[in-house]
């Protein structure tokens, strides 16, 4: 049989949690399992196709509910986990206990393990970095900006890798390895190392390239990077330059969107008074209280400048230090 497992792609609780979930399933639920995965991204419009769910079993990971009565998995923990009440609905109705939401948690992969452990008697403590490493770097837990941003840790050069290659095959070799291998045996490998390190040297010039393109006002640091062709940046590079800010609000570009990012300063000298996710789901976007995002079409430059704007108006502080 096959189950088809669906995550949050490029993005290193997704990639953690399908991988945990692949562990989990084999071991308990299926030893036989054909598993085969696909990555999912935020875009405009629909997020599911009915074709997508192509296996005996189909699971979702770090992502938003679909309603097909092809899903027999789901785990998430965002704030945003529902396109519409009535999905939402649909979700409280289901009896099959096998879908779980729960939005207090840093990270997907946490719920996964503790809902494994728990209502599946299934732990392996071996999975125990990854998991740690997902809630420090979903739930943006690090000692300091510096830490995620001079990427010495193998977790966080593995995240970069996740975060920037863009071949998808890859990606999925990824979770196969972590869910046979530990965290540190996947991080330090040839092929992770060789790819790491021109995304590392791209690294490097972006965050000279937002030193360059980034302005400061009001608690609120911005920059649009539209024009320099860059479809993603690390997210504490803001803090990393701007300590003092509260909020960054960032509009990039790639082939399937336009997307507006928005975080929120975890060491800021004043606290963040605002719910990210709550703001970005007014645009069509969501994610969690502390840090979200909005995606427009790739066309659709002008509108996501101008609702950046209203996010960066609304964030603002009516004073600065």
């Amino acid at each position: 049989m096959k189950l088809r497992l669906l995550y949050h792609g490029h993005c290193f609780d997704g990639v953690a949690s399908a991988a945990v979930f692949t562990r989990f399933y084999l071991r308990r639920i299926r030893p036989a399992a054909q598993v085969e995965y696909t990555g999912l991204l935020h875009r405009p419009g629909s997020l599911f196709d009915e074709e997508m769910f192509d296996g005996d079993e189909n699971a979702i990971v770090d992502f938003k509910y679909s309603t097909s009565e092809r899903l027999t998995w789901w785990f998430d923990h965002h704030q945003s986990a529902f396109l519409t009440p009535e999905d939402e609905a649909h979700f409280r109705q289901d009896q099959s206990g096998q879908k779980f939401l729960d939005a207090t948690r840093k990270s997907c992969t946490e719920l996964i393990a503790d809902v494994a452990a728990t209502r599946f008697d299934f732990r392996d403590e071996t999975l125990a970095p990854l998991v740690e490493w997902a809630h420090i770097i979903d739930g943006a837990l690090y000692e300091s900006p510096a830490q995620c941003v001079e990427l010495a840790a193998p977790a966080l050069q593995l995240m970069q890798v996740i975060e920037s290659d863009p071949d998808d095959s890859f990606i999925e070799e990824i979770i196969r390895q972590l869910a046979t291998r530990t965290l540190d045996e996947v991080a330090t490998s040839d092929e992770v190392q060789r790819r790491f390190q021109p995304i590392l040297a791209q690294h490097l010039k972006t965050l000279e390239t937002i030193r360059r393109k980034a302005v400061y006002a009001r608690g609120v640091v911005q920059f649009d990077l539209v024009d320099e062709g860059l479809e993603g940046f690390n997210k504490f590079i803001p803090y990393y330059l701007y300590p003092q800010t509260t909020y960054s609000v960032a509009l990039t570009r790639g082939q399937h969107r336009t997307k507006i990012s928005v975080g929120s300063n975890p060491w800021a000298p004043r606290p963040r008074t605002h719910n990210i996710a709550t703001i970005c789901e007014r645009y069509g976007g969501g994610g969690h209280a502390v840090v979200g995002a909005v995606s427009f079409a790739p066309d659709e430059v002008e509108k996501g400048r101008e609702a950046m704007r209203e996010i960066v108006e609304e964030l603002s502080f009516e004073t600065d230090y």
